[in-house]
């Protein structure tokens, strides 16, 4: 176990943390850990791979399918590595520029899955509101045209992020609070003046999440205003029960940053266990349910995961029998 630093000098380290209290049960804790990271990792490329095969899912809903697992597997590989060397090998140092590095990446494929999952909102009111349009809207040019602009937001709001780190000085102490690097969790660690990351930080974060989250909220507010209007019962469960792996998405990555920003700003002083394990469902519950809750609800996603199986299993028959 490193030493805890909490001398004056500026450090050029970071010490990331597990979860308190339940060190002695690291190896254990690491078991549903690295259970978790390889249902995300073969779940998001299962999603990737079957989109990318099958011409008949090149329609919008899947092709925003497949950009919500490209953004799961991109978060999981910058948070589940760092945590499972914790738990396995208890290395818990990062250098600056590792840790300023992972930070980026982490809050870049954060604001590409909330954009994301907005664009998905979209498609969702289309398909439901402008059904005989859907394909006139949602044409391969206006979702490449999505695809960019979420890129850009994203590149544009988070590059200077590691930049402006770059010109502080961290001195009060090198523990962070949390088992990989987040902006927030950085800057209290400075010892140089913080408003300038402070504002453009909260700035980012209400421009990106709150934006895209406020756009959800009106997008389901207009499906449920479309869904109310129609005159079949049938019909009314119908275009709802699209929704409902949307809305699991929705639920999965925004339930737990609102509770841990509201808790922070507003709520009680709690144990520092309780703001790790909502930080911990924010990053890592997403990437695992997302594929699960899709494959389950969608019919075309398993019977097309199926063929791709059936087939592989028969190309392999074929081969052993030639052999």
């Amino acid at each position: 176990m490193l030493p805890v630093n909490i001398t004056n000098s500026i450090f050029s380290t970071f010490l990331v943390t597990g979860i308190p209290g339940l060190e002695a049960m690291y190896v254990w804790i690491s078991i549903p850990f690295c259970a978790m990271f390889l249902i995300t990792v073969v779940g998001n490329m299962t999603i990737i791979i079957v989109i990318w095969q099958e011409q008949t899912l090149h329609v919008p809903m899947y092709i925003f399918l497949a950009m919500l697992a490209a953004s799961d597997l991109g978060l999981s590989l910058f948070t589940f590595t760092t945590m499972l060397r914790i738990f396995l090998l208890d290395a818990r140092e990062m250098t600056t520029s590792a840790c300023f590095t992972q930070m980026f990446f982490i809050h870049t494929f954060q604001d590409l899955e909330s954009a994301v999952i907005l664009a998905m909102a979209f498609d969702r009111y289309v398909a439901i509101s402008h059904p005989l349009h859907y394909h006139s809207i949602l044409t391969n040019t206006v979702i490449a045209r999505i695809g960019l602009a979420i890129v850009v937001r994203t590149l544009t709001v988070q590059v200077p992020l590691p930049i402006l780190l770059k010109r502080l000085h961290f001195c009060h102490s090198n523990v962070l609070s949390h088992s990989y690097c987040l902006h927030p969790d950085i800057i209290k660690l400075s010892c140089s003046s913080t408003r300038v990351n402070s504002i453009f930080g909260l700035f980012v974060v209400l421009s990106t999440m709150g934006v895209d989250f406020l756009l959800i909220l009106l997008s389901y507010v207009l499906i449920l205003k479309t869904v109310l209007s129609m005159a079949s019962h049938s019909g009314r469960l119908k275009a709802l029960n699209t929704c409902i792996s949307h809305l699991c998405a929705v639920v999965l990555f925004f339930t737990p940053m609102i509770c841990l920003s509201m808790l922070h700003r507003f709520g009680p002083r709690l144990p520092s266990h309780v703001y790790v394990t909502l930080a911990n469902m924010h990053f890592l519950i997403p990437p695992v349910m997302n594929p699960i809750v899709y494959v389950v609800k969608t019919k075309q996603i398993r019977d097309k995961i199926k063929k791709l199986f059936i087939i592989k299993a028969t190309e392999k028959a074929q081969v052993a029998s030639i052999t």
